[in-house]
């Protein structure tokens, strides 16, 4: 074996335990995921037996799992674009290095650091219908008409899920945006303000363009992350009032530890990997910098 194979062998060598790692955290639990989505196991004994697409049948045609993708939607489209949003327009403000902008990077990136049980509990307080601060505000203002039952009312209580899941990330949007703006270089501007281009026309024809990269990874980490959601649902509703906030994670919660449904469960697993990849794959495509 000449020199570059044996380097070539010891470059694989350094990686093998982390392929190892994978394959046993991530890619095994995803197959056992999927043969488990074709039996009908309880999640408790060792008994079970194969029922081919029986599980996905039951899924398919189960109106509760199709209210989890709706909301999981609505949720993805809720936080995602909002927070992307925040995020550019803060990390817009604070290169401008405004007096104090260091502490207040500081204030927007806290709520990521908190553990989601220590914000739901603060949220659930804030927006208690009766003693709640945001209620008392509001009617002290003199509009009682928008004191609410936030977390109680099936019209607005996803509404309020995705309020406080943008106060927790919109944080994670700024740094990353504010990073990816400190990378631009100057002359372009330099350039912009040369050709006579005001604020407005400078964000919309040069900074966000050059930013298309960072809005992409932004997006499908929000695909990922909205997929995932569920600490921040079962803590503040758990998928209630009625169903109005069910997710397909919690509902996935309920048919394996409520049910005794592990392999429903699995085939709604399955449903959210599949559903990531596609959705991740198409923004992946279609979101390419020219």
């Amino acid at each position: 074996m000449n020199k570059t194979g044996k380097k070539s062998w010891i470059a694989y060598l350094y990686i093998l335990p982390m392929i190892v790692l994978s394959f046993v955290l991530v890619y095994y639990c995803i197959i056992d995921t999927v043969v488990v989505s074709f039996t009908d196991w309880d999640g408790m004994t060792d008994v079970f037996h194969f029922v081919a697409l029986k599980n996905y049948i039951k899924m398919f045609k189960d109106h509760v799992f199709w209210t989890s993708v709706v909301n999981n939607l609505i949720f993805f489209v809720g936080t995602v674009f909002i927070q992307a949003l925040l995020g550019f327009v803060l990390a817009v403000l604070l290169k401008k290095k405004l007096p104090g902008s260091n502490v207040f990077k500081a204030i927007y990136f806290m709520p990521i650091a908190m553990a989601t049980s220590i914000i739901t509990a603060i949220f659930r307080i804030i927006m208690d219908p009766t003693n709640g601060v945001l209620n008392q505000f509001l009617r002290a203002i003199h509009l009682n008409g928008f004191a609410v039952n936030w977390l109680g009312d099936p019209k607005i209580a996803l509404v309020s899920v995705i309020i406080v899941n943008i106060f927790q990330w919109m944080g994670f949007s700024m740094i990353t945006y504010y990073a990816g703006l400190m990378s631009l270089p100057d002359d372009v501007y330099e350039a912009a303000k040369i050709d006579g281009a005001g604020f407005w026309r400078t964000t919309f024809s040069v900074t966000l363009p050059m930013l298309k990269g960072t809005t992409n990874v932004l997006i499908i980490l929000g695909i990922v992350g909205s997929l995932k959601t569920f600490d921040i649902v079962k803590l503040l509703t758990g998928g209630g009032p009625g169903r109005s906030t069910t997710v397909m994670n919690t509902y996935l919660y309920e048919k394996a530890f409520k049910d005794f449904n592990a392999g429903g469960a699995a085939s709604i697993g399955v449903a959210i990997l599949i559903i990531a990849m596609v959705m991740s794959f198409l923004q992946v495509k279609f979101g390419k910098e020219d």
